[in-house]
């Protein structure tokens, strides 16, 4: 069975920084295409930042250059580093995995919420001003 179980959420000052960890059992991370989303009470699930089973990163444009995803292999595990945060990044953080891989595409293709069918619980990220 497949978990994908997120962690490192919490409150921060604006400006301040956070890093997300997403372990996965049953789940190899090496090869797949996972990816971060988040959500807004009353708003859609936005991506935020997808790997490709390549290694190829992508970004949405609101935290380009201030957010960085990794993975750690050895520990079957997804990061996300945030810095400079702002207010606005303020949501419940998920992580997900899809079932087939991406390797090239839109942003929109590749963060299609329908294309991924392991989530975790979310962990939520607070940023005050």
């Amino acid at each position: 069975q497949i978990h994908l179980v997120e962690s490192g959420g919490g409150s921060v000052q604006a400006g301040g920084s956070l890093r997300l960890s997403c372990a996965a059992t049953g789940y190899t991370t090496s090869s797949a295409s996972m990816a971060w989303f988040r959500q807004v009470l009353g708003k859609e699930r936005e991506g935020v930042a997808a790997i490709g089973s390549g290694g190829i990163t992508r970004y949405a444009d609101s935290v380009a250059g201030r957010f960085t995803l990794s993975r750690d292999n050895a520990k079957n595990t997804l990061y996300l580093q945030m810095n400079n945060l702002s207010p606005d990044d303020t949501a419940v953080y998920y992580c997900a995995a899809r079932s087939a891989p991406w390797y090239a595409g839109r942003w929109s293709e590749i963060v299609r919420r329908d294309r991924y069918v392991y989530w975790g619980q979310g962990t939520q990220v607070t940023v005050s001003s």
